[in-house]
């Protein structure tokens, strides 16, 4: 199975040439004013064109109110919907029926009790992020360059559709798909220089490093 990879928080047309250059099937655009990754919908209408045809186009956003979801969707086009606050699986199914698109809800894992949050949004939830749990005080509920344990994974049902993201980057992407089995990977602060500031020489490591563990990886059996 190919590995789908997403390279969020995107800012500049430079970081979106290597993002797509490198393969990906993703491209992430946040939309919180809280983060160094936020991105004027203008901005993000304007380098998502770029992906039309090549990635899907990511509209990221925590806790949104309608009014401005709504500008968002209208504005920047995007191929899916990233919900990574506390989004209640009611509210996940009234943004896939308003605006008819997929999305991928975002749960915070630390321990293996965390996983079970998963269970509300089965069926409703196209896909789903797994994330580091922020550190307490965190302003950011994602993004913070933080890892989780990775073994915990291995008791999860095959059928869950997941991205694995949280603290990845080029020297532990291949332990980490040593030890679980995503279908997409996802990253942002791993490939940047400073605070919402991506390296295109980041992400392209980034990309040879997954194409590295790749060849390492046995191939799955049936």
């Amino acid at each position: 199975m190919e590995l789908d990879i997403k390279i969020c928080g995107l800012k500049t047309e430079e970081a979106v040439a290597a993002a797509l250059d490198g393969g990906a099937s993703h491209l992430g655009f946040i939309f919180f004013e809280k983060s160094p990754r936020n991105v004027a919908v203008e901005t993000a209408a304007r380098l998502r064109q770029a992906a039309r045809g090549r990635a899907k186009a990511v509209a990221v956003s925590v806790d949104t109110d309608d009014e401005t979801l709504a500008r968002v969707v209208e504005g920047m086009e995007p191929d899916m919907l990233q919900l990574h606050g506390k989004e209640s699986p009611e509210r996940v199914a009234a943004l896939k029926a308003r605006y008819g698109l997929p999305v991928m809800k975002a749960v915070s894992v630390r321990e293996a009790a965390d996983l079970e949050g998963l269970n509300a949004y089965r069926g409703i939830s196209d896909r789903f992020l797994l994330d580091a749990k922020p550190p307490p005080g965190a302003e950011l509920p994602g993004g913070n360059g933080m890892p989780f344990d990775w073994r915990l994974l291995t008791f999860l049902d095959g059928d869950v559709d997941y991205m694995l993201s949280g603290g990845l980057n080029a020297a532990n992407i291949g332990a980490a798909l040593g030890l679980c089995r995503p279908r997409g990977i996802d990253i942002s602060s791993g490939v940047e220089r400073a605070p919402g500031e991506k390296d295109p020489d980041l992400i392209r490591a980034f990309f040879h490093a997954v194409q590295a563990a790749g060849e390492a990886r046995p191939e799955e059996t049936a």
